[in-house]
């Protein structure tokens, strides 16, 4: 994950929401707009990957998810998962959207975006991909995507670049509930870029459950910059990094944790977003929520891409029926 350091102001969470199954409001659920293909990024050819294509499938659509740290993109052919695409965004999201969908395209097998019927975007560049026929709530995508992953997961813990997520989610994969925090960057990927750095020890490095001391050290900010001043601190009086790496993750818990008892912790637990990869950070809320957080089959950090393909696939099926 390749983040971009950033002075935070500290904010309260956006309160809980009442999805049951429906629209989450006009800024959450926007129409987009097919304004046609347009060319790809630099060095990429306007028309997609040459391959050619027989089409076996009779449905074939796209989900993106571009957020401030990464893009995804997944191609579903009849519900089945042919591509998918991972990349650290740029500076233009409709640039990342493009490469992303070009390269998820070409591992599906398929000769160019002309073939996909339906284009559903989402996350937080969702608004700026003219060639999406439309974009949707990052909530109800996770939701959908970490439903389809694992159909027993009741509540999704979404962890992305800049903001994180508790949601609800009922039997057939609609969101309940959810609650927010997106004014500050604390417990998101950011966070832990911070940490890293004055740790210096890399993303991996916070990641890895070898590296959790049986000792964590406590992590009294909640603000990434006052945090990454403290962490520095505890460094320079000799603490053991052990000790602080696993007090990042159980500070970062923690207030998940509080995040989530607002909506409801309901078994089985599910994280999302690139943060999901952190394996000391799923051990320390799992011990915060006397739980047990499920590994989803597929990659966690698609959930977003893939819920949107599963909603551009229904949509689809609408207008043909």
């Amino acid at each position: 994950m390749v983040l971009e350091p950033v002075l935070d102001e500290c904010g309260s969470c956006t309160p809980a929401g009442n999805g049951a199954g429906r629209d989450l409001g006009p800024d959450e659920l926007t129409a987009g707009h097919n304004g046609g293909l347009t060319a790809l990024a630099a060095g990429q050819n306007g028309g997609g990957a040459t391959l050619t294509s027989n089409r076996p499938f009779g449905t074939l659509v796209g989900g993106l998810d571009i957020g401030s740290a990464t893009g995804k993109a997944v191609v579903l052919g009849d519900g089945e998962i042919l591509g998918s695409f991972v990349l650290a965004s740029t500076a233009n999201p409709r640039q990342t959207a493009q490469i992303v969908m070009d390269q998820a395209i070409e591992e599906a097998g398929l000769g160019s975006l002309d073939e996909l019927d339906y284009i559903v975007s989402t996350g937080y560049g969702r608004l700026q991909i003219p060639w999406a026929n439309e974009n949707l709530s990052e909530i109800s995508c996770h939701a959908r995507g970490a439903h389809w992953m694992g159909p027993t997961v009741r509540t999704v813990i979404d962890i992305g670049g800049q903001d994180c997520k508790v949601i609800s989610v009922s039997p057939d994969g609609k969101v309940l509930e959810f609650v927010m925090n997106d004014r500050c960057a604390a417990g998101t990927g950011r966070f832990f870029e911070s940490m890293a750095r004055g740790l210096c020890c890399g993303l991996d490095g916070i990641s890895d459950l070898a590296n959790q001391g049986p000792e964590p050290c406590s992590i009294s900010h909640q603000c990434t910059v006052f945090a990454e001043s403290e962490v520095v601190t505890l460094v320079n009086e000799g603490v053991e990094l052990p000790n602080i790496i696993a007090g990042i993750n159980r500070s970062v818990a923690s207030r998940i944790t509080s995040m989530a008892r607002r909506v409801g912790v309901i078994p089985e637990v599910a994280l999302t977003g690139g943060c999901s990869k952190n394996a000391g950070l799923a051990a320390a809320l799992e011990a915060k929520l006397n739980l047990s957080v499920v590994t989803l089959p597929n990659d966690p950090q698609i959930a977003g891409a893939l819920g949107a393909a599963l909603f551009a696939a229904d949509k689809h099926l609408a207008q043909v029926a």
